[in-house]
This record gives structure tokens, sequence and C-alpha cells, in this order.
């Protein structure tokens, strides 16, 4: 058997399928505009292979025609959801390819506010299912993540991403996938197999082996709908922000924090950024203060983390409830941060109105911008209930010398973005020793390293890195690529592994051994022309 280059596409009988496309999904469905093409294939970051043709389905029987033609034209396809995966891809495939963009089947199927679901297409936003809830006046949130409300909730479900309340876990709480397999079969996951089964929203595993792990970050299938679970409103919750003023503290508030997130009183993820990540949500590169030079080192940092009065790291978490149940979250956290955290402050709502009218005020006092910080807690504190926001876009735009924010696209702005995502255990020293592997590592390359981490579970922490950059500069994304890479096989050596890849990522991380094998012959069972997203999370 002949399987397609992950690098070309074999053009012969591109044409031939292209007629076929169209017929199934007609001729204002099926795009081979050169600028179209141009754009679909834009990311945050330098690829080299190409899209040559888009391809809009709007149900599920067109996607198992169009799969149906791929393979039997042996032409690789790749399915995006609503293709604003910046950082990782945005929508560009692995391989040169024929875009399969599901942005179209944007309906949601069914919702229960009893139980607390609902079922949706790929092309379903987080704003979109946002205002659904909304619409109704339900007291059911979804889990938002720091990306576009125009995102995708499956795209980000099936990439086993994270958000911020109780149900930050997005992958955890999902089951009854609907899967078109590289042939054009059709399949449904866990109870939604079984005819009349009236668990299938509600059960993740149904009866027998649990596939849906099969196709979340794979090349297996493409799923058109699953159900996410959606979280009841809490009759009370807090949000709590607090400082790390020196790089030696961050281990001891990592290990004072474990106990809380194993033994449940933490019950969200709890995010903490270092000084350049809160920098890029407060303000542009400082050209001025630097003379145009790059990478803001870090004494010339320290002025502006005085005037924003933020410190070396800077967390915040969530505490979720009834009101007796938080007022005691509340006490646990104040004795657990005590002495090793400073500036601990809680706020809820009527806290944040109370800031946001005395804020001018503040600032006659002390040169503390309240109102600038209150810029990056506004919307931090909404995603914490549940409403999604394009605040955290405006990062992209670091090095920019201008854009406009009201119509950001950081595709289309040529923003320059890699993010490298690993992971390590909820200790202390190790996530001591993996932040000091990336700073270390994109200072050196000359980069600022905007660097996140989140308690993701009771056991382990993720860690976000963004390289962030302007594109329009002659020689950065090679420069940015290189960062990345280095990057990337220092933490490896370390057995800090990424969570989570783009397509940059992909050819380093393919999986040896036994389980290689395995993900090998899966694949040759289910795609044996390898006309699915070849390249992608392939062994």
């Amino acid at each position: 058997m002949s399987v397609p280059s992950h690098n070309t596409l074999e053009l012969g009988p591109l044409p031939l399928a292209t007629i076929e496309w169209r017929a199934v999904l007609g001729p204002e469905r099926v795009s081979t505009d050169e600028h179209a093409l141009q754009k679909a294939q834009n990311t945050t970051f330098a690829s080299p292979h190409h899209v040559r043709a888009i391809l809009f389905p709007n149900d599920v029987q067109q996607v198992q025609e169009c799969l149906r033609i791929a393979s039997r034209h042996r032409i690789p396809i790749y399915p995006v959801s609503t293709g604003k995966n910046w950082g990782y891809t945005s929508s560009a495939p692995t391989s040169d390819a024929v875009l399969l963009n599901l942005s179209q089947m944007n309906r949601i199927l069914d919702f229960s506010e009893e139980l607390g679901y609902v079922t949706i297409e790929p092309g379903v936003t987080q704003g979109q299912l946002y205002e659904f809830l909304k619409s109704r006046n339900s007291r059911l949130w979804i889990d938002p993540t720091g990306a576009s409300p125009e995102c995708s909730l499956l795209g980000n479900i099936v990439e086993r991403g994270f958000g911020h309340t109780r149900y930050s876990d997005h992958f955890a709480h999902s089951c009854n996938f609907e899967v078109v397999l590289p042939d054009g079969q059709v399949i449904h996951t866990g109870h939604g197999d079984l005819p009349g089964c009236k668990t299938a929203p509600l059960c993740r595993w149904g009866t027998g082996p649990f596939a849906d792990g099969v196709f979340s970050q794979s090349n297996f299938g493409v799923v058109t709908r699953l159900t996410l679970w959606l979280m009841p409103a809490p009759e009370c919750v807090e949000a709590f922000f607090f400082r790390i003023d020196h790089e030696d503290d961050l281990p001891h508030v990592v290990d004072a924090l474990r106990p809380l997130r194993m033994g449940g009183t933490l019950q969200s993820a709890c995010h903490i950024g270092n000084n350049y990540k809160v920098l890029s949500g407060l303000q542009a590169y400082p050209w001025d203060a630097t003379g145009g030079q790059t990478p803001l080192m870090p004494d010339a940092l320290a002025p502006l983390a005085k005037k924003f009065n933020f410190g070396a790291w800077n967390g915040s978490g969530a505490l979720y409830g009834t009101k007796r149940q938080v007022a005691e979250a509340r006490r646990l956290v104040k004795c657990a941060l005590a002495g090793k955290a400073s500036k601990l402050r809680f706020l809820d709502e009527r806290r944040l109105i109370i800031a946001s009218r005395f804020a001018g005020i503040t600032r006659l006092f002390n040169s503390w911008d309240l109102n600038r910080a209150l810029e990056l807690v506004r919307p931090l504190f909404g995603l914490i209930q549940g409403v999604p926001s394009a605040q955290f876009i405006k990062s992209c735009y670091w090095r920019k010398r201008t854009f406009d924010e009201n119509n950001m696209d950081p595709d289309r702005d040529r923003c320059g973005l890699i993010w490298c995502s690993p992971l390590s255990p909820l200790k202390g020293a190790e996530v001591r020793q993996m932040s000091d592997i990336c700073i270390s590592t994109v200072l050196q390359h000359g980069f600022e390293p905007m660097i996140s981490l989140t308690l993701l579970t009771e056991r382990t922490v993720g860690c976000v890195v963004s390289i962030i950059y302007d594109r329009d500069v002659p020689g950065e994304d090679e420069r940015a690529k290189v960062c990345h890479e280095q990057l990337l096989q220092r933490l490896l050596a370390s057995g800090y592994y990424p969570y989570r890849l783009g397509i940059q990522s992909m050819p380093v991380m393919q999986h040896a051994g036994p389980f290689g094998q395995f993900l090998r012959r899966l694949k040759n069972e289910l795609d044996p022309e390898h006309i699915l997203a070849p390249g992608r999370y392939e062994a």
C-alpha cells in the first residue's frame, strides 16, 4: 500500500474529487479560491503546509461523503472546527491537504436544564452556548477558556483543553461522541450506540471498552457531535488573588496549595502567572522604555511591576459552594498561604463593583493604576463564572506596534505565537525546575518568557509558555521556531512532557515502542489509505 506523503498532496485526482465534493455539498461550499486558501493556511508561526481546497459540510451525512470521496481518491483531508486554535495550529494542516471546515455545523441538538447537559456540533462556539444559556435564564454555566468567544467548544474538548471552573477538565465532562471514521462509517461511543438508551448523554463509560479517548488528540475519526456537561451555578462564588514577590517563594506556595487541591478545598483549576504574563495582559511591549530593544529584560520589567503592583508570580483561583462552604474554604486558603504569598485578596461581585467605582480615587493616594488592573480582573472574574471573553487575545499583539483591539485576528494580523505546554508533578521543586528551564531558554533566544502555571488536576501542574513575537519582523519566525524546539528538547530531557501539541511539535513527539506500534495498527485498520490528518498525533 502506498501512503500519501505528509508534506505533499498528490494533485492528480484533486480536480475530479473537487467535482464530486461540489455535487455533494453544492458549488458554494467547496472553495478553491487562492485568497481563501491562503487565509486558511495562515497561522501564528511559519508553516510549510498548504491548503488545496476547503469543504464546508453542514451535516454528518455530508461529512461521510466528503471522507468517502477523499478515501477513494487517496487525498489527505484535515478537519477543523472553527480554525481558531491559535498558538498550536489555527486551521493550518499537518500536511498539504484539503481542509474539512466544520464551522457551519453549529447546531445545539439537545439540552437539559434539570440534568445539566447540552449536545453540540463542532461549530458551536463558547459565545454561542453562553448566549443560549443566558436566553433561557439558565442556572448552568459553561467552562470557558481564555480564548475568543468565537472558539469551538468541541475542538477544545477533543484537544483535552482546560478552563477555570470546577469543570475545568473539559474532556472529563464530555461523553456520547458521534464519530465519522475515514471510510465514512458513523459510530457513537458509550451508551450512544445502544438503541433507546436513556443514559447516553449522562454516562461516560457505557458498556465495554471506553472509546472516547481514542478520538481525542488523534487522527482516527472526525467527531461531529458530543455531549458536554454544564456546571450548576453555586450559591456563592469568590475569586482570590495573591502575589509571590520572589522567585524562591514559588515552590513553597505550590506545596501549600497542593493539600487544598487534593483535599477538595480548591475544586477549580488555580492559575499562577509570572510577571511577563501579567504585563502582556495589561499593555503592549514598552518600546519607549526599552529604546526599541528586545527582549524586555528583568531589570527593565521591575519598574513596570511596581507601577502595576504585581509580583514575580501572581496567582488566582475560585471558591464555590454555599456561603458557609466558601467561608471555610477562604479560611483554609488564608492559613495555607500565610507567610508564603502576599497581597491575598478575595473578590465577589459586590467587592468588584465597589473596586470599579473607587478605582480613580485609589489612584490619587498611591501609584497603583487600579483601573488598568481591573481590565484584567473583570474578565478573569467572568471566566470563573462561565462568561467567555476576548480580552486575553490582546496579549497575542504584545510586540505589534499597532493594532485594532475592536477587530482582532491574530492570524490575519501576523501575530507570532507559539505555545509549549509541559506538565509537572504538583510539587514545588518540580514546578520551579520546569519554570526555570522555560525562563532561561526563552530569554536566551530573545523572547519574553510568558508563563502560566495551572493546578490542572489534584496531582499535576500544567504550564503554558507563550513565545510571542511579530511575524512582520524579518527572521523572527525562524528564531521563534528554534526557540520552541530547544525549549521542548530541554523539557523532555528533564522529564516534563507536554499535555498537548501543535503542528510544530508533532514530529518531535512520535510514540515509540509497543504503544506506538499499537497506534500504528489502529491507524492502519481505521484509515488504510492514511487520508485523515496524516501526521497529526501520529505514531
